[in-house]
């Protein structure tokens, strides 16, 4: 028995650390931002299509659900080329940086979607991120285009995980996801069709190599990802696994150091900054699972 639950938090881990490897692969892969998340989008949708068929999963919706769907997969797009544009116009260390605060927005998006007010220690922790942001940006002022890209990312994946935390309440989590990929590519699609990139020859002769990352980057992070992630909540708590995930940008510097020692090596304020960021994301972590369990506790007693 303990070596199966042993499985699984390996299990959990190895889809934490392809989490992180996701920044690598954006800074390999040499197309722009806009093109490389139509890619994974479209990509991973035929993939999750594929999926839905073998496992004959019924996928039909009400108009209501599609039009939600739709909203959070433009917003996962958005998120997606903030995020790897910033990797671009910075480096994957500052990108991982910066989506870390996503904490920050949390604190102030849960209550108005929840209805709830707001915590003394989620305005406490938020000035804590900011104190950490300060840092960086201070250290890091010729990166400041991907600082700002990066702060967007983590808003637009704030936004996106609430969303999907309401609908998740009340809908299949493939069938969400489904839909997310296909309108986020429809979005993409449009987005494209009005700026100055065409779909021609020209914008599906990639290379080699950009091929191979963006299939990889399709599949294994994110459709494979994905499935994992849900199928690994039915074995460990959703807690343990929030919070693993949030050791995602400490593997993905760590790999981007490890592989890019020229361009990756920050400042010590840079260091400093990033750790007040990611320690903060875990103590948040920990006290809303405390705040969920004495909650519960306090219930079953009265």
């Amino acid at each position: 028995m303990p070596n199966v639950k042993l499985k699984h938090y390996l299990h959990l881990h190895f889809l934490v650390f392809i989490a992180g490897f996701t920044a690598i692969l954006g800074k390999l892969i040499t197309i722009g931002a806009l093109a490389l998340v139509w890619y994974r989008m479209a990509i991973a949708g035929i993939l999750m299509y594929l999926f839905i068929v073998v496992i004959r999963l019924n996928i039909k919706i009400t108009k209501k659900a599609l039009l939600q769907f739709s909203v959070a997969g433009i917003i996962i797009a958005l998120h997606w080329i903030t995020f790897f544009e910033s990797i671009k116009q910075a480096n994957v260390s500052i990108a991982l940086a910066m989506f870390s605060s996503g904490a920050f927005f949390a604190s102030f998006i849960e209550p108005i979607f929840f209805k709830r007010r707001i915590l003394l220690y989620e305005i406490l922790f938020g000035l804590i991120v900011i104190a950490g942001v300060l840092l960086i940006t201070s250290s890091e002022m010729h990166y400041i285009y991907g600082i700002v890209l990066g702060l967007l990312s983590a808003l637009f994946s704030t936004l996106f995980a609430v969303i999907n935390g309401r609908l998740i309440e009340r809908h299949n989590a493939t069938v969400i996801s489904f839909y997310e990929f296909v309108s986020g590519v429809l979005f993409l699609t449009v987005f494209i069709g009005f700026s100055d990139i065409e779909f021609n020859a020209e914008f599906f002769m990639l290379s080699s190599k950009d091929w191979i990352y963006i299939f990889i980057l399709a599949s294994v992070c994110t459709a494979y990802a994905f499935i994992g992630s849900v199928d690994v909540m039915r074995y460990i708590s959703p807690f343990t696994v929030i919070l693993s995930y949030n050791l995602e940008p400490i593997y993905g510097i760590a790999l981007a150091l490890l592989i890019y020692p020229e361009t990756e090596q920050m400042s010590p304020q840079f260091y400093i900054g990033a750790a007040l960021i990611i320690v903060t994301v875990l103590l948040d972590a920990i006290f809303k699972n405390y705040k969920r369990t004495s909650n519960k506790t306090t219930t079953i007693t009265n």
